[in-house]
């Protein structure tokens, strides 16, 4: 068999030959150091066997694709080493996920605490020095059935398999586990890993299910990658949003209203300047704005099909006794501002904007601060077009979202999200037809996307866009998401140029997704020292001295204020010094120290947040300089 290397040589081996015999054959250090392989861009283990031609890649711990073998393979030893500790502990799924894994487990009666997780590390250390070999082995599912019988979850996830399907498990030492692989050849490779925390997890997400513990971890190839990461960890524990919320005055949260944010001044200037950049930028890419109501009767929700599909997460009250529902989504009501006119072909592509209140009932273990509420507002658009405006209109959204971010300085990247398996409205022919659109559009802009299967609105396929902060985190914020089933359900129509009625296509769309997550995720992304236009207070003018440089400040402030700058002056009886250092912690962009000198001329000293530099400037020079630099949109 030829075997192609990512070199492009070609060399000539024997059939049915492994991968480790092929690299043991080109080098023996080259087998030392390798962890598994690609063939033909398959991940597959080292005792994978090759029986034909195929292009071959060999991966080791400098590969991009290493990193997630090993964090595999670290999720099996975390297992293994529960296992050793409390026998009777049953296993869910243990996936790698963005920055490491985590696994799921039934302890019985033992509730596991984080205390606990330094012995788990420490058996798990054990283990791996003993230099296990992983073992793949192949069985069919009654085998796999009869193999894992005292595991209810096993069972539950082998049972649904295909009769078809191949299925395998791994084996270390003592300890088999289910699992499609690749893993590493042993377990000498994992040295370098830590225990994170503890979380409660539904089986298989189902809150009717038992819930699971699942314990976070991560692994890396050396010690100084390991301590990097952690180092990150501690860095954003600083950044909580919760926590900075609180000390900048941002918002509040109540027991008197659990998921209900609570909008304070600071806050409200970011929310209203992050809203009022929104507005700006649709009305200059043309769209419509409207508002619609928070409450609509039960009916409508039936049409849309959010009844049938969404109601566990919908608030409901009753009014005239007839049974309403608040919106948990702003699409029904945009159908039905479309559907008060008539429209024509030459109205298309027709974009209507909504800045949405919603709310959605989220399970109270949930909650997470901004991150997750009850009530939140969509930045929320459709638009209305024909289907063979498809492909331009979403090139032309991907567009909008690469310059917004871009403010942000926030990278990203694109997820295809395709049908449901279940709950999902509409033909699958149409599904499929709508899916090839969205692909064709993001083709057409040469932008690479990963397809999500399955994860889709119940009403049709989605662009999600995943933004990476600067701690490197990974949020899901915009999306796209391709109806032609709302239109259908709604009957709404346009005139095309013939004079007959078609069904118009339809794009939901949303930039930040939610406002006040994004305004979370801004929190966290800045830790707290917002861009000079986004900032609550933009300036802080404090005099040396009340009785001689009140009135030099207050001058100061009239003439910054009448320039529309966010000013706010510091006038308590309090040491210059702590006024300066809690200007500072308030994080503010520009402070100014108004003493003898600016009294008597028509120059400020300031001094940017962060920096040291002190810089003297005329007054007009600093107003014009704000008003430039707060200029984005």
């Amino acid at each position: 068999m030829k075997i192609k290397f990512i070199d492009g040589s070609v060399r000539e081996f024997q059939n049915g030959m492994t991968i480790e015999d092929i690299a043991n054959a080109i080098s023996i250090s080259l087998r030392k150091k390798s962890i598994g392989a690609k063939v033909n861009d398959k991940i597959v283990d080292l005792d994978f066997v090759l029986a034909e031609d195929a292009s071959l890649e060999l991966i080791t711990e400098e590969s991009p694709d290493a990193i997630e073998i090993l964090r595999h393979s670290t999720a099996h030893l975390l297992a293994e080493a529960v296992k050793s500790i409390y026998p009777e502990a049953k296993f869910g799924v243990g996936p790698i996920i963005e920055e490491g894994f985590y696994y799921d487990m039934d302890l019985g009666d033992h509730v596991l605490t984080e205390s606990e997780l330094p012995d788990i590390e420490k058996m798990m250390n054990k283990l791996a020095s003993q230099n296990q070999k992983i073992e793949r082995e192949v069985m069919s599912k009654e085998e796999a059935l009869e193999f894992f019988k005292s595991d209810p979850y096993k069972v539950e996830l082998i049972s649904d398999l295909p009769d078809s399907e191949e299925i395998s498990a791994y084996t270390q030492g003592l300890f088999t586990d289910l699992c499609r692989g690749p893993h590493l050849p042993s377990t000498k490779w994992i040295r370098h890993f830590k225990l994170l925390s503890l979380a409660g997890a539904y089986w298989r997400g189902d809150s009717k299910n038992k819930q699971l513990t699942r314990v976070y971890g991560t692994a890396f190839f050396t010690q100084e990658e390991l301590k990097n990461h952690l180092e990150l960890l501690e860095e954003r524990k600083k950044r909580d949003h919760r926590k900075l919320g609180k000390e900048l005055d941002l918002f509040m949260l109540s027991e008197y209203g659990p998921g209900f944010p609570f909008w304070l001044p600071n806050g409200m200037i970011l929310r209203r300047e992050l809203e009022s950049f929104w507005y700006r930028v649709h009305l200059k890419e043309g769209y419509k704005l409207i508002q619609t109501p928070i409450m609509l009767n039960k009916d409508l929700w039936v049409v849309s099909g959010h009844w049938q599909n969404y109601r566990e997460n919908m608030y409901t009250s009753e009014i005239d006794d007839m049974e309403f529902a608040i919106k948990p989504m702003n699409c029904p009501g945009g159908m039905l501002v479309y559907k008060r006119d008539l429209h024509s072909y030459k109205d298309f592509p027709l974009k209507v904007g909504e800045l949405g209140l919603v709310h959605r009932h989220e399970a109270s273990g949930a909650l997470n601060g901004l991150f997750r509420v009850r009530n939140f507002t969509q930045d929320d658009a459709h638009i209305f077009m024909t289907e063979d405006q498809i492909v331009e209109e979403v090139a032309s959204l991907v567009r909008l979202f690469d310059y917004v971010y871009s403010v942000f300085d926030l990278s990203y990247h694109i997820e295809l999200s395709t049908r449901p398996l279940e709950k999902y409205i509409g033909e699958i022919s149409t599904w499929d037809k709508a899916e090839a659109a969205l692909a064709s559009a993001l083709q057409s802009m040469n932008k690479d996307y990963i397809v999500n299967p399955g994860d889709g609105a119940f009403y049709g396929p989605k662009l999600d866009f995943k933004l990476r902060d600067s701690m490197n985190r990974i949020w899901q914020c915009g999306t796209i998401q391709l109806d032609m089933n709302l239109p259908e359900r709604f009957d709404l129509t346009y005139v095309d140029h013939l004079g007959e009625k078609k069904r118009p296509v339809m794009l939901h769309r949303a930039l930040f997704g939610s406002i006040e997550r994004f305004i979370g995720i801004l929190i966290e992304h800045y830790a707290g020292a917002f861009p000079t236009w986004l900032a609550p207070v933009q300036v802080k003018v404090i005099p040396v001295n009340l009785e001689y440089h009140k009135q030099a400040s207050d001058r100061l402030v009239q003439i910054l204020r009448d320039a529309n700058i966010r000013v706010e002056e510091d006038y308590r009886d309090e040491k210059l010094g702590y006024k300066i250092r809690e200007a500072q912690t308030k994080k503010i962009p520009y402070q100014i120290v108004i003493g003898d000198e600016e009294a008597a001329s028509d120059m400020v000293t300031y001094r940017r947040y962060g920096e040291k530099e002190q810089v003297k400037i005329s007054v007009s020079e600093f107003v014009e300089m704000i008003q430039k630099e707060v200029k984005i949109a």
